[in-house]
């Protein structure tokens, strides 16, 4: 069993922290939590056996995984391979935004050691109470920019969300940002926008909640994430976030205007290309 140093024990790093444990592959999980309330709760909990520092952790762990925003996740991958280069330990980051987290890696002694994952699961909830079980089952991760990783490093990391019941697929960092502000960032930006709409038109909390119907809670579910976590990444995937954004904005001028003309059969012509999207997501 493996000696695991996570750094970050909320949502994500707290649900591979029990898996992990559970399913036989960590022995040891050394938590790195800044936060104080954090630190106890993870304890408490049990997502780790202990708190330490990051220089301690970092040496002690087989494997390291960092589980924070991509922001600070990038400032500290050059220290977290400091600690790999040389050995056998892996490396390995869960953020939304790859091509920072690769580039921050780019030409150190220890970047075969990493591999850039992104496990594609998630709540729109935080903390390490919001840590569960079974969250990865079944989901898509993806591995980036591979061809930099040692064939050591990728035969771990393939173990490790082996353990974790995931579906692995293989990307550059650059198409990856490009996907994922389709069918992610986007997908969060809408539920912000939407959320600030409402709020706006809607003073009274209690109509929203007596109103809502299960249309709009799932829509809007999403704008419940936080913000520590979704202002780095659309920042660093701003490009291609701004890409998408423009497209979408297109995309409703469309059904405004179709609306503001009464035009009824472009309105069935949008909803009806619309609906082709069941092709894919059932």
């Amino acid at each position: 069993m493996k000696t695991i140093a996570i750094v970050g024990l909320g949502l994500i790093g707290g649900s591979m922290a029990v898996d992990l444990r559970r399913r036989g592959y960590a022995g040891e999980i050394i938590g790195v939590e800044n936060e104080r309330l954090n630190a106890e709760a993870a304890l408490k909990i049990g997502l780790a056996d202990r708190i330490a520092g990051q220089a301690e952790a970092f040496s002690k762990a087989d494997v390291i995984i960092l589980a924070i925003p991509v922001g600070a996740a990038a400032k500290i991958l050059p220290e977290a391979l400091d600690a790999a280069a040389g050995s056998g330990k892996l490396v390995i980051d869960v953020c939304s935004v790859k091509e920072a987290m690769c580039q921050a890696a780019k030409g150190h002694p220890g970047r075969a050691n990493y591999v850039a994952t992104h496990p594609m699961a998630g709540t729109e909830y935080s903390g390490p109470w919001a840590a569960m079980p079974g969250l990865f089952d079944g989901r898509a991760c993806i591995f980036c920019d591979s061809e930099e990783s040692s064939a050591e490093a990728l035969k771990e990391a393939e173990t490790l969300y082996g353990v974790l019941n995931m579906r692995i697929s293989y990307m550059q960092s650059k198409a990856h940002d490009t996907h994922v502000a389709y069918v992610s960032h986007i997908s969060h930006i809408t539920s912000f926008a939407l959320a600030l709409t409402v709020l706006d038109k809607e003073k009274d909390e209690k109509h929203i909640f007596d109103l809502a119907s299960g249309g709009f809670s799932s829509t809007v579910r999403l704008a419940k994430s936080n913000a520590d976590m979704w202002v780095p990444i659309l920042s660093l995937n701003r490009d291609n976030v701004l890409h998408v954004t423009d497209t979408y904005i297109e995309k409703m001028k469309q059904f405004r205007d179709a609306v503001a003309a009464g035009d009824e059969a472009r309105i069935r012509e949008l909803i009806e290309e619309a609906n082709k999207i069941k092709r894919i997501i059932r």
